[in-house]
């Protein structure tokens, strides 16, 4: 029997175990870096061990502290999440020869799999369909055709490659990336398929030689070769569903497989059906595969490990129930490249969930998050901050519940990819399970912003009257006179904010005697709403966290939020994020122009210019890895390479300037 276990990860995964583990009357031990010493994660077990320093490579991945720890805290079981080592043979039998309980698959079949080349010659000998694949850049003839890491998964190392001439930066850049993502930069290529769909399996094996497929997920929505978007079961045929379900229990059988795992397929608009790979843990998917079955994964997973047969529930998938979708909420910017953002989450709140880290009764919400308000993001490690599931009997019921909880969640202080996901779940072609992994390529519609331009104003109207309403009720004297009362009012007041882009709104309203608004008018940075075209407001609510607006007949409500300076606005029709500008700003000093600065803070990896060397706009300059992920920075313009302030190792923080490009003077 287990009796304490260590979860060597972090964030939502460690909570999402500990809570199974809470249930079972498990003892948890957490592992934490310098950076997670606060994280919620942290705060839930029942012991946690530091392991000194911040990055992956100095925490998370060694193999020696989470031993040491496991010693320390006098764990008899280590279960080991999702990335990181989850997929580490050598981690598995180093716990294994601890004396400690592996909760996860045998080292040989980790190893099996691990090596993704062999894998596919292991698993065509049983049956699976392959795609063509090659080790050798040289080798490749027909395009397009995808760049993988052998080693881990999730996407880390992947590049498509639509010609000859990109392929052998693409496999440079995929080693380094898999290097720093899993301590392993080898490569290989395959077939890359037009719109197809990514199909995948949950299997369980237990020791009794038991192989069982737990239906099928769909998880085709996503970037840069991460999964966004998961649902269960795909919208499949009953054929393709029931080819999947023995290809992949054929795929376990062959590495005699234990545990949880999760064989992935491509399927092509033709109906054929390709082994992408299979991942040797619990999938962060895995939330949907639970609403639709009824079962507890991470319970199966430990009873496995102690040796019991798989219950008889679990060895019949015909029995699954509704439909269930997950999205990944995620710090990063999707309309800027999807870069990841960092900062604290001011608040994190998500209406209508019934449940967290658990299944559902009926239909509704679950959330697995690793964060909480107040919580940092920081740049070490993956941008995911959450994962947001509906279960529904129907999956039409299903996709409309997630994105009105996702549209009226509060996330505030870091930017997220929210506004794509309600998007996406909203289009039609979403509706129809008309979807594929080229789905963001083709809509770049889902790309903007869920607000609106034209209600900007009307969300800044409210930001100025929330922190006019907030003055006044700290006022020491005369606070019940209205915001801006003058015996002779000739001059309206004025709030003045950043937007997200760094623009500055000017917003001017006025107050009649009884406090009422009289004339209001807002002015964007190049142009935007006057007095003239404002529509008529009255204001019918005005409090420091909220206030409601009667827009030409219609009430509006805003829930308004400020952190100093820092105000976010969540109305009906989107959020916004604003910065209020001191009335009399402290100078600055001034960047030359051409500058190009850091979005996030990272290490620069390499460096493609010199100074002095002509480049034309979008040529690469340099590369910054931040959150496991290379980021490239690109000339804004043709021109010439003025300043490299920092040079290849790098470091720098949020706005720190990496090259200065003198723009080339228009001869005409």
């Amino acid at each position: 029997m287990i009796n304490r276990l260590l979860v060597a990860n972090r964030g939502e995964i460690a909570r999402r175990v500990f809570a199974t583990c809470r249930a079972l009357g498990v003892d948890t031990v957490a592992v934490h870096s310098d950076a997670d010493a606060d994280a919620p994660f942290v705060a839930e077990a029942d012991l946690a061990v530091r392991l000194p320093g911040n990055t992956p490579a100095e925490t998370y991945l060694r193999i020696d502290l989470i031993l040491d720890a496991a010693r320390r805290a006098g764990a008899d079981a280590v279960h080991p999440g999702y990335g990181f080592l989850a997929e580490n043979a050598d981690f598995a039998a180093a716990v294994t020869d601890a004396g400690l309980t592996w909760v996860g698959p045998p080292a040989k079949a980790i190893a099996a799999m691990g090596d993704k080349m062999a894998a596919k010659a292991l698993l065509a000998d049983a049956g699976v369909p392959m795609l063509p694949t090659w080790t050798d850049a040289d080798q490749v003839t027909d395009f397009p055709v995808l760049v993988k890491a052998a080693a881990g998964g999730g996407g880390r190392g992947m590049r498509v490659v639509r010609d000859a001439a990109g392929l052998a930066e693409a496999v440079a850049g995929a080693r380094r990336e898999a290097a720093a993502a899993f301590g392993d930069g080898t490569v290989f290529i395959e077939r890359y398929v037009e719109r197809g769909r990514h199909v995948e399996v949950q299997i369980f094996g237990d020791t009794h030689g038991t192989v069982v497929a737990l239906g099928v997920r769909d998880c085709s929505i996503q970037r840069r070769h991460q999964k966004i978007v998961e649902e269960a079961p795909g919208v499949l045929s009953p054929q393709v569903r029931e080819r999947l379900h023995e290809a992949a229990v054929a795929a376990g059988r062959a590495v005699d497989y234990v545990g949880a795992g999760t064989v992935e397929f491509l399927l092509a608009p033709d109906g054929e059906v390709h082994f992408l790979e299979m991942n040797t843990r619990l999938q962060v998917e895995h939330p949907v595969t639970e609403l639709t079955t009824g079962l507890d994964l991470v319970r199966l997973q430990l009873l496995v490990a102690e040796g019991e047969p798989l219950p008889e529930r679990a060895r019949d998938a015909h029995w699954m129930r509704g439909y269930a979708l997950e999205v990944r909420l995620c710090a990063e910017d999707p309309a800027q490249g999807f870069r990841p953002a960092t900062g604290t989450l001011r608040r994190f709140a998500v209406p209508g969930v019934d449940r967290e880290f658990g299944n559902l009764q009926r239909a509704g919400l679950r959330l697995d998050s690793g964060v909480v308000d107040g919580s940092t993001v920081t740049v070490h490690y993956d941008s995911m901050l959450a994962k947001l599931i509906a279960w529904a009997p129907t999956r039409a019921e299903a996709v409309r519940a997630l994105a009105g909880a996702l549209a009226r969640a509060e996330l505030h202080g870091v930017a997220t990819n929210r506004d794509l996901l309600v998007r996406v779940l909203r289009s039609p072609e979403f509706g129809a399970a008309d979807v594929d992994t080229g789905f963001l390529d083709r809509h770049p519609e889902v790309f903007a912003p869920l607000l609106p331009a034209d209600q900007l104003p009307l969300v800044t109207l409210a930001a100025a009257l929330a922190g006019a309403a907030g003055r006044r009720a700290s006022a020491p004297v005369l606070g019940g006179l209205p915001s801006g009362w003058r015996n002779v009012p000739a001059f309206p007041q004025v709030t003045r904010f950043s937007g997200v882009d760094g623009g500055e709104i000017e917003v001017r309203y006025q107050l009649d005697r009884s406090g009422a608004l009289a004339e209001w008018s807002v002015s964007l940075a190049g142009g935007g709403t006057t007095s003239d075209a404002a529509p008529a407001v009255t204001v019918v609510e005005a409090a420091p966290d909220r206030v409601v607006l009667d827009v030409d007949g219609t009430r509006r409500a805003f829930r308004v939020h400020r952190v100093g300076s820092e105000v976010f606005v969540d109305g009906p029709a989107g959020a916004a994020s604003l910065t209020e500008r001191p009335r009399f700003p402290l100078p600055t000093a001034e960047l030359a122009a051409g500058s190009l600065l850091a979005p996030l803070p990272g290490a620069v990896t390499r460096v493609h210019v010199e100074v002095g060397q002509r480049v034309a706009a979008g040529e690469l300059l340099l590369t910054l890895e931040a959150m496991k992920l290379e980021h490239p920075v690109l000339a804004p313009t043709d021109g010439v390479v003025a300043e490299l302030p920092v040079p290849a190792g790098g470091q720098v923080d949020t706005g720190a300037v990496l090259a200065v490009v003198n723009p080339e003077e228009d001869p005409r």
